[in-house]
């Protein structure tokens, strides 16, 4: 059985790229171009994974994806795809399993889809936290949002900021030929 997944970007370069490599690699995959394009996939389909982009149509459109493939009865393995890192604590306030920073060696985002797949199956058997409030989801992606205060004390407050971009490889599609120098 080929395992599922749906990638969420709005970028068409990206979406037929990854599709392409993710499909010689054994994976079905469902695109939509949209975040509202694809939670109506999450409704209507069910995938093994769900990779988003963060901003498309609107600031807030990766964490609504996030947020409906976090309530999908299903329980998707969620991946958030972003040019713009954001820190740890916030894609993970937002319900994604991983941050995967485009552009990526294509090798290296492979092995990191694989191994969010097999540590997320395991993590099904054990599942007992329900998930993230969607609607808290949503709010945090929103420029400029905070983390909530919790019961025991005020949290520090926690502002969405890109982080600094790290050299990365681009996704290679097919192998250069290598080019011979003349004598």
């Amino acid at each position: 059985m080929k395992r599922r997944i749906l990638l969420v970007d709005d970028e068409v370069a990206v979406l037929l790229t990854l599709k392409a490599v993710l499909e010689i690699n054994g994976f079905e995959v469902d695109t939509a171009a949209s975040g509202r394009e694809g939670r109506s996939k999450l409704r209507s389909h069910q995938y093994h994974m769900v990779i988003t982009d963060m901003r498309m149509e609107s600031d807030a459109a990766g964490a609504e994806v996030i947020a409906a493939a976090r309530s999908a009865s299903y329980h998707p393995a969620i991946a958030l795809l972003t040019a713009f890192p954001i820190a740890d604590e916030d894609w993970q306030t937002l319900g994604a399993d991983k941050m995967l920073v485009k552009p990526m060696h294509t090798q290296v985002l492979l092995q990191q889809i694989d191994k969010l797949l097999t540590s997320h199956q395991a993590s099904l058997s054990f599942r007992s936290v329900p998930p993230p409030n969607a609607a808290a989801a949503i709010k945090a992606a929103k420029p400029g949002a905070s983390k909530p205060a919790g019961k025991r004390g005020a949290s520090k407050p926690v502002t969405l900021k890109p982080r600094a971009k790290k050299a990365a490889v681009k996704f290679p599609v097919a192998k250069r030929a290598a080019k011979s120098k003349k004598p």
